[in-house]
């Protein structure tokens, strides 16, 4: 007889925005008449830009001739979107990162769960708290984090790295010695960030302890301030100890259309094997490389015109980040995020718990946020906002949640 992978079984309940949908759509059959904001999960609104959607149909005519036409992509990419993406994420940053250390795929979410197979089942892993639930759940799968405290929301063989508003949201070097580290900054979900000096702090830590840092930049497009890096590999020493995961889901809007990527120095080593290989092995495997149309559509996101009009979306996203921070703000609620992210974190008001607050705002007025406690125990009693809305309907949610006063 056949037998599962019971690390399956430990998980708790469904994924948390699968939990959230099935809560919203549930008060939505009930309730047709009331209009639903959804500030909930983080999907973009703002259609592809002209210059992209310009790239996608000249790829799509060349796929409907025999001269121009393309199969199987490249598994790691198509050379011509590798070296934009050196060039214009990391050359012009002074960061020394090649075209052939960029590994092409649909997405961060997937390479953000894929990439712990290819390190060892015991190693330790340590995370920020609260966390995108996907770097968690994906080590549950593979059997590196022990048993689940039901109690505390927590599992036996993570390190948990406390991001709360005494530290600015921002963790603090963990006191037991982890060997894979994951970070997000901006932070998904409390829009928190580090400078650089304290980004090299980790470098160093991580390269000291012989751990490896798993970088989530899938939000660096929205950063405002100077002092924040946009790039791990602004750092030094940081090729021989991180990985980078990128997305332009969030910087170009391609949540429908997949396309990330993910970048292993050739000096980020194990010993004396190169982690770049296995990477590239385990990628060859199991995937058959994102579709040549998409990529020329990120190809267009390093136009001139592209560059122009996903700045001016981004502008667009962040109005409406600042609309719900001063907004709120003004309300009395307590706020932070909404400056280098589109995120805001808030307080829930009351003393509710977070999913409390959510059937609140869902019931009172109308509008879908998500629990911090989904991301994890310290994200208990907070809430987030998600600034990839219209903007009337930014305004409208933030009336409504003014209304209800505190």
């Amino acid at each position: 007889m056949f037998q599962l992978n019971e690390n399956y079984l430990k998980l708790p309940g469904s994924y948390l925005f699968s939990t959230i949908g099935k809560k919203v759509n549930a008060y939505a059959a009930a309730n047709p008449d009331k209009k639903i904001i959804r500030l909930g999960i983080g999907d973009v609104t703002q259609p592809i830009a002209p210059a992209i959607i310009e790239a996608m149909h000249k790829a799509v005519d060349e796929m409907g001739k025999a001269e121009t036409f393309r199969g199987y992509a490249p598994d790691l990419g198509y050379d011509f979107l590798r070296n934009a993406i050196a060039e214009n994420d990391y050359k012009t940053r002074g960061c020394s990162i090649a075209a052939d250390e960029i590994f092409i795929s649909d997405g961060a979410k997937c390479d953000s769960g894929n990439i712990q197979e290819i390190f060892a089942t015991d190693n330790k892993i340590a995370v920020c708290d609260p966390v995108y639930p996907v770097y968690v759940d994906s080590n549950v799968m593979a059997g590196r984090t022990g048993t689940y405290d039901k109690a505390k929301e927590t599992w036996s063989d993570v390190i948990y790295m406390p991001c709360v508003a005494e530290n600015g949201f921002a963790p603090e070097l963990p006191k037991e010695t982890p060997d894979m580290i994951y970070l997000c900054f901006p932070n998904n979900p409390t829009g928190a960030t580090i400078t650089k000096a304290r980004l090299q702090e980790w470098v160093d830590y991580a390269n000291k302890v012989g751990a490896v840092i798993i970088y989530d930049a899938a939000y660096e497009a929205y950063i405002s301030e100077e002092d924040v890096p946009h790039s791990i590999y602004e750092c030094e020493g940081a090729r021989k100890c991180a990985i980078e995961l990128r997305s332009f889901s969030k910087n170009a809007g391609f949540t429908g259309v997949r396309l990330g990527f993910t970048v292993v120095p050739k000096d980020l080593k194990c010993g004396d094997v190169a982690l770049h290989g296995l990477w590239a092995r385990r990628h060859g495997t199991k995937y058959n490389g994102a579709p040549y149309i998409v990529q020329r559509a990120g190809e267009a996101v390093y136009s001139e015109a592209g560059k122009a009009q996903l700045k001016e979306q981004v502008a667009y996203y962040m109005k409406n980040a600042h609309y719900i921070l001063d907004g709120l703000r003004e309300a009395g609620f307590t706020v932070s995020g909404g400056v280098n992210a589109p995120y805001i974190w808030l307080k829930a008001p009351k003393g509710m718990t977070s999913w409390e607050f959510f059937d609140y705002l869902l019931e009172q007025v109308n509008v879908v946020g998500t629990p911090g406690s989904g991301f994890g125990p310290s994200g208990e009693t907070y809430f987030r906002l998600t600034a990839f809305g219209s903007y009337e309907n930014t305004v409208e949610a933030v009336d409504r949640i003014r209304k209800i006063g505190l």
